[in-house]
């Protein structure tokens, strides 16, 4: 037999590396099956989530819509090896006992063993609506709000009791425990927290109902301090403030559902509502482009109309505008903000640029989607003055803009101090981070003293420095939580916000009214109107043929009617332009010769065509003048107009054959003088003039109009100079139509 002989220890080690690595280089060779693409060192995928608004009362279709929710949340989490979280948000109101145990059954089962249910408590919640809440993972709420007293004022049932304490015990919750159950329960139940030392040196706090915390006390353990959550007889209800201070109930306290994504690293897209199973959701487009002015806000209101009355729950913004007018873009910022009262989900897309007035517009919507060169903020108020100079408008319009853009921000969730920086250039904005949270904000120096030593102040924002307005490109806009990560392209909003590939927004477009309207607020073409207008009214004093007086009504009647869809009239302008046209109509068919009414009509129209031209009472008094002044411009270049071509024409018309004829003229006018023609007598063409050279008394005072008696007839006179007082012997003097002009002879 051969015979064997050990080998020394340093050549074995050789031999055996050697062989190790020509079998890894041979098993290297061999086919693996399929290959796992390598994840970058530390790498780590997003978690999915989702977010459900509970509404009371929780029934079956509720229960069945979060288990099929869950259900996909537990499969993608084991498929992906991702995170899951699932968020319900409790709304106040009461269910039946059998639906919210239906609910918690399936919250505490082993189905969602790869999820992590979350309790999203926003105001106060009690009655059976609180069980499901306890079951789950983790229960935030906000500071402010309350929950517990399941019972309304009573104690549960003993068997709805056991059913509760028995889903307790499954501890899926590591901050309710069965003694705090039972305080949420029944009123008479006392909750004690006490600080004990099970070892030297370590100290822990439980939480127990009175029976053990008398029990603890009886036995050797150490209790160092103990604190009465609960009294007997007292509501089991608790603040997110007071549970979070005993450390029972909630995992955190947030102000926001933006607050409550940062807490668990979501993006904020994740936890958008969830709409119910059935609910076909239309999306809708409408673009903003172009100046912000009251034709556009009164245009996209007309959008957002179209599309509430056509079944839209989703309204993306398009916006791709330089801005414009600091009031018309408040106004349809609130607009957009008022939505969500009417469970209307708004989303601002901005591919280019959304600055000033538009940058305030953007802020108005629940989320904003940017690209990622475009632009936001640069929302400073400014007035443009005389030969076009651009100056920083007053404090108190800095001071209202301030206060929209904190409005703002406070109800979508975005930092107040961010939005505000893009209006006012001297404000600073520091990075913050939350003591016990951990999570990042932005705020001022004065939100910073207000909060006290809640927050660790951080570095300043560099965007926020030398006394320069705050302006964000897509990617440093999402760091400093104004908008959602950057886009690329519409296709990519469309997977962001959850839209389906086959779904296409419906594009909101201008209508041909809108197009009419947009045309007929350009200031040449409202000139063109009024020239129209007023010179139909001239030639149909002339020609007497009805059809230039219809003209006429036509072309003010789209004057006003375009003002109103554009947003700078209403009723009063159409009302004041009637009542002066009735007072005209008084002056020349009713009471002719005063002046009064003439006057007045004449004053009544002006006004009506200027207030119906622009809009009054905005914060910048300049835009006031300047639209008015804009308005007196177009108006008088149209009078002018009016006047020339007037002349022109009673010129050169009555000599065209074809128009003569149409000229009302006097009888006996065509006749010459010298004709031995038949002639009316010139008393009859020229009525009234017998009275010229005549004498008489007044016998009212002339101011400067009133009464005189000439040639034994009481005739309404006017006086040629100053007033005239009664018994005065007066002198005819002229005569035209039924006005006598009449001097006093001293």
């Amino acid at each position: 037999m051969p015979t064997s002989r050990s080998l020394p220890a340093g050549k074995l080690a050789r031999r055996l590396t050697l062989a190790a690595v020509v079998g890894l280089l041979v098993f290297s060779r061999l086919p693996i099956g399929v290959a796992q693409k390598p994840k970058p060192d530390g790498a780590e995928l997003m978690p999915v989530a989702r977010f459900i608004t509970l509404k009371s009362p929780i029934t079956d279709d509720s229960i069945a819509w979060v288990r099929r929710t869950g259900l996909e949340l537990q499969d993608r989490a084991v498929r992906e090896k991702r995170k899951a979280y699932l968020v319900l948000e409790f709304t106040p109101g009461n269910s039946q006992f059998h639906h919210v145990f239906g609910l918690a059954d399936f919250l505490t089962s082993a189905a969602l063993s790869n999820v992590t249910t979350v309790a999203w408590i926003p105001e106060t919640v009690t009655g059976f609506n609180v069980v499901p809440a306890l079951a789950c993972n983790e229960i935030v709420m906000h500071p402010d709000a309350q929950l517990g007293d399941i019972g309304r004022g009573k104690a549960l049932e003993p068997d709805q009791q056991a059913v509760v304490r028995a889903m307790v015990a499954k501890r899926r919750n590591r901050k309710v425990n069965e003694a705090v159950a039972q305080a949420l329960m029944d009123p008479q139940a006392t909750l004690v927290q006490l600080s004990v030392e099970p070892d030297a040196g370590t100290t822990e706090k439980r939480v127990v109902d009175q029976q053990e915390a008398e029990r603890l006390l009886n036995t050797a353990l150490v209790i160092k301090d103990r604190v009465t959550l609960k009294e007997s007889g007292a509501l089991g209800l608790f603040s997110g403030t007071t549970a979070r201070n005993h450390d029972i109930l909630v995992m955190q306290t947030v102000e926001s559902r933006r607050e409550l994504a940062d807490v668990y690293g979501l993006p904020l897209e994740t936890l958008r509502e969830q709409r119910s199973p059935g609910t076909a959701e239309q999306v809708s487009l409408i673009e903003v482009r172009g100046e912000i002015e009251p034709v556009l806000e009164s245009f996209l209101k007309r959008q957002i109309d179209r599309v509430i009355e056509r079944g839209s729950k989703t309204i993306i913004f398009e916006i791709d505008s330089p801005g414009g007018f600091l009031w018309e873009s408040r106004d349809m910022a609130m607009t957009i903000a008022d939505l969500d009262e009417r469970d209307i989900r708004t989303i601002a897309y901005i591919p280019d640029m959304a600055l000033s007035g538009a940058a305030i517009i953007a802020l108005g919507c629940d989320e904003i989607y940017m690209q990622p060169t475009a632009k936001i903020g640069d929302a400073g108020p400014i007035e443009i003055r005389e030969g076009g100079q651009f100056e920083r408008a007053d404090e108190k319009v800095l001071s209202f803009l301030l206060e929209v853009m904190e409005e703002l921000a406070e109800r979508k969730g975005r930092p107040k101090a961010v939005a505000m920086a893009m209006a006012d250039k001297e404000m600073a904005v520091f990075k913050v981070t939350h003591k016990t949270r951990g999570t990042v904000w932005y705020m001022t120096e004065d939100e910073l003293h207000e909060a006290g030593d809640e927050w660790i102040k951080g570095r300043q924002v560099p965007e926020s420095r030398d006394s320069l307005l705050l302006t964000l490109d897509g990617k440093r806009a999402h760091e400093l939580k104004i908008a959602e990560q950057p886009v690329t392209d519409f296709a990519e909003l469309k997977e962001r916000v959850g839209i389906p590939l086959d779904v296409t927004p419906m594009k909101i477009g201008r209508t041909w009214i809108d197009s009419l309207v947009f045309l007929l607020n350009h200031g040449f073409v409202t000139g063109l109107l009024f020239f129209i207008g007023i010179i139909c009214i001239y030639l149909e004093l002339h020609f007497m043929t009805g059809l230039l007086g219809i003209v006429s009504a036509v072309c003010f009647a789209l004057f006003f009617w375009s003002k109103v869809l554009g947003g700078t009239a209403g009723w009063l302008e159409v009302v004041l332009f009637m009542l002066g046209i009735a007072c005209l109509a008084m002056e020349i068919f009713v009471i002719p010769g005063f002046g009064v009414f003439g006057v007045s009509g004449g004053l009544l129209i002006f006004a009506a065509l200027i207030m119906a031209s622009q809009t009054f009472g905005n914060l910048e008094p300049s835009r006031d003048f300047d639209q008015a002044t804009e308005t007196l411009k177009t108006l008088s270049a149209s009078i002018v107009a009016v006047v020339v071509i007037a002349m022109i024409l009673s010129r050169f018309l009555p000599r065209i054959p074809l128009f003569n004829e149409m000229f009302l003229t006097p009888p006996g006018m065509h006749e010459a003088a010298t004709s031995d023609a038949p002639r009316l007598k010139h008393s009859l063409t020229h009525p009234g003039a017998e009275l010229i050279g005549e004498r008489g008394r007044t016998v009212t005072v002339l101011r400067p109009a009133g009464k005189a008696q000439v040639d034994n007839r009481l005739l309404d006179v006017v006086s040629d100079g100053p007033f005239i007082a009664e018994g005065s012997e007066i002198e005819v003097v002229h005569v035209t139509g039924n006005r006598v002009v009449v001097r006093q002879i001293v």
